[in-house]
């Protein structure tokens, strides 16, 4: 599905983005210490060397807490006046995240709730913020993608150990024009129920995922959903600049880029240094290739990922010219 252009007047544009990190980071020589694995085997499969991984102390809430506030340091709290986080991972199962992350930004009163589209989610929170500036709900939004996945897989699972990290990532979403650089194009959203057993977690420590399946699925999926979404901008694949894929696997976004005919060095990375995570994964990698200066101002960046639900999802939008943002190292709890 692809969502309506906003009424006139009334796009979302991206304005600020943070992120945050657990400080501590496992590398593959730490799992490979015990499990039946090899640093070799863990690479080629999935790119990844290290991930953070938050210990016991540092909350989901926590870490969409330390995103947030980065996202918010150029924008006026007070102007904020809706919230949602995308997670697979909340601290309880009831109440949401969202309302305690409002309250400790200082935003108790304004509408905030979750979003679970596994990681997919952020790209649903994205299109959820941008419905409510759209509707005259908000003339500003925040979204937060927030995971603690390494939480998930059964601790001796030499399989799906190494794909997961913890991390957050945010952006600010305000009233603008559809002219702008940063106004979001119609977001390409979709969903089978059919396949909702390829990746599932009933409680902590009880993963289950159909890696073969997962790989073939994901590919078709976030290649469709890109075409679509780049035509509902007027692109052709070859007006991308910057592909930003969300971060399960390096095999996988290789396959995309290649399915859609887009360089692979058009395509930005970064899971070497922190595995999968979920909802973060995009805001997370934007907020690192803005401060290292792979994204900047004009890029037709496209945004696409794959989740459990079976979810995925798609957008466009031309970079706008925002201050380089310094990626969290380790995300401190908020005192």
């Amino acid at each position: 599905m692809t969502a309506a252009p906003p009424p006139a007047g009334r796009a979302a544009v991206v304005c600020t983005i943070g992120a945050a990190l657990p400080p501590r980071t496992v590398s593959n020589a730490d799992l490979t210490a015990r499990l039946d694995t090899t640093d070799d085997w863990i690479r080629s499969r999935t790119g990844i060397i290290r991930r953070h991984v938050a210990g016991a102390d540092l909350s989901t809430t926590d870490l969409a807490v330390q995103a947030a506030t980065q996202a918010l340091a150029d924008v006026e709290p007070t102007t904020v006046k809706a919230l949602v986080v995308a997670t697979t991972t909340p601290d309880r199962c009831c109440p949401a995240t969202a309302p305690a992350v409002a309250t400790r930004l200082g935003l108790t009163g304004i509408p905030a709730f979750d979003v679970a589209a596994g990681c997919t989610g952020f790209l649903y929170a994205l299109a959820t913020a941008a419905g409510l500036i759209a509707a005259g709900t908000a003339r500003t939004a925040l979204v937060v993608g927030a995971d603690r996945l390494a939480t998930l897989p059964a601790p001796g699972d030499r399989t799906t150990v190494p794909l997961f990290g913890d991390g957050a990532g945010a952006v600010v979403l305000r009233c603008g024009s559809a002219d702008e650089a940063g106004v979001l194009g119609p977001v390409v959203l979709g969903s089978d129920g059919t396949g909702a057993d390829l990746i599932r977690a009933s409680r902590p420590g009880a993963l289950h995922m159909d890696g073969a399946d997962v790989f073939r699925h994901a590919i078709d999926r976030m290649s469709t959903a890109s075409r679509q979404a780049a035509t509902a901008v007027g692109w052709d694949l070859t007006d991308v600049d910057r592909l930003v894929p969300h971060q399960a696997n390096s095999r996988i976004t290789s396959f995309v880029a290649r399915q859609l005919g887009i360089p692979d060095g058009h395509r930005l990375g970064n899971i070497a240094e922190v595995g999968n995570t979920g909802a973060a994964s995009i805001p997370l990698l934007l907020a690192q290739a803005v401060a290292d200066g792979r994204l900047g101002p004009g890029h037709r960046t496209l945004l696409t990922a794959f989740g459990a639900g079976l979810t995925w999802g798609a957008v466009a939008l031309t970079w706008p010219d925002l201050s380089p943002t310094r990626l969290l190292k380790g995300a401190e709890r908020d005192r």
